[in-house]
């Protein structure tokens, strides 16, 4: 009688330890499911780009994912930031979810801080107040802390080696990846970086032997390119024009430069009265560059003053077909002629501005 008591106290206790395995089974399958399953909006067809400013807390990162329609199942994703400790580890940044992640996959994402990065682009642009745009259109950097590191002497001269007015030729034109929370001076440290890559010894050797600092080839680079936006076959020639002029003592006398001096780009006749402005920039009246770039000259107009070629060119006047090409030539008389061939084009298109 004891053995059977025995027997069916055993398999009592074999049955109710097989319920305890099934059900932690079933608890892991089930946990397994919640960590694993696609935890993404319907609304979310291939990915979507979230952003997650500097300062952010984790309910901000909840008002983020609720603002986007991110999240199908609010509470699983709760609870494994929980248990992940997500809540004290949130990193700024620009996200891309992917539809059907998980709620793991969001976590470990956004907890790792593996941004979505930023390919940043800047060509066509004469003024900082056009860079500062372009820059904080694409990256967090705060504008008003960007103007006032360009415009800061202090700041430009002991970790630049520039002034406010040249601050512009450290920018080379190109395409850059970066991070969307990059601040202002992080962005300029990484341009630092990029203009020494830029500036090899090859570049800095050419540009010595043509008596020119880094600074005033991209310069001159800044007038070549504004005057020949088209063919830029044609700037090493007039690069070869231009340090003639300066080799000589010759004013540049560059109508780009006079527009620059005016700020109305879309002039497209300079009258005499506009070559007495008084400008730093006016580059009739004043020989020599300007102090700072009109420009920010692309890498092709900066190449073409270093490889420039060797003319014996004085004068260049905008072709009389409209093309946007040059006619160069080494005599006043010459050029004259070109000048006048032009004059008439432009009077007889009735382009009086």
């Amino acid at each position: 009688m004891a053995k059977k008591k025995t027997s069916l106290f055993t398999k009592a206790l074999l049955g109710f330890l097989l319920l305890i395995a099934v059900a932690g089974c079933a608890s892991v399958y089930i946990g397994c499911r919640i960590f694993y399953m696609p935890n993404t909006s319907t609304e979310i067809k291939k990915s979507k780009i979230i952003f997650i400013p500097t300062g952010s807390d984790f309910e901000n990162v909840m008002d983020t994912l609720r603002s986007n329609n991110i999240l199908k199942h609010e509470r699983s994703f709760l609870w494994q930031a929980d248990l992940k400790k997500y809540k004290g580890k949130v990193r700024p940044g620009r996200y891309r979810i992917l539809a059907g992640m998980s709620s793991n996959e969001i976590i470990n994402l956004l907890r790792a801080g593996l941004q979505d990065p930023v390919n940043l682009t800047f060509t066509n642009i004469r003024t900082k107040e056009q860079l500062i745009s372009r820059i904080c259109g694409k990256l967090e950097a705060d504008s008003t802390k960007l103007a006032e590191l360009l415009g800061n002497e202090q700041y430009l001269k002991e970790n630049l080696g520039l002034k406010s007015q040249t601050v512009l030729t450290l920018f080379i034109p190109n395409t850059y990846t970066f991070n969307w929370n990059t601040s202002a001076k992080e962005f300029i440290e990484r341009m630092q970086a990029e203009y020494k890559k830029f500036w090899t010894e090859d570049r800095r050797e050419k540009a010595k032997a043509i008596n020119l600092s880094q600074s005033q080839v991209s310069i001159l680079a800044s007038i070549i390119q504004t005057e020949q936006m088209q063919f830029p076959e044609e700037r090493p020639v007039i690069a070869g024009l231009y340090l003639n002029r300066i080799r000589i003592g010759m004013p540049l006398q560059s109508d780009p430069t006079i527009i620059f001096s005016i700020g109305d780009y879309t002039i497209n006749r300079v009258l005499d009265k506009d070559k007495k402005i008084n400008s730093p920039y006016n580059t009739y009246l004043h020989p020599g560059l300007p102090p700072g770039p009109i420009y920010i000259p692309e890498i092709s107009s900066i190449d073409a003053v270093l490889n420039h070629q060797k003319n014996e060119y004085l004068y260049m006047c905008a072709k009389e077909d409209f093309s946007g090409k040059h006619n160069f030539a080494k005599t006043l008389n010459e050029h004259n002629r070109n000048a006048q061939r032009y004059r008439n084009a432009l009077n007889k298109s009735n382009i009086l501005r």
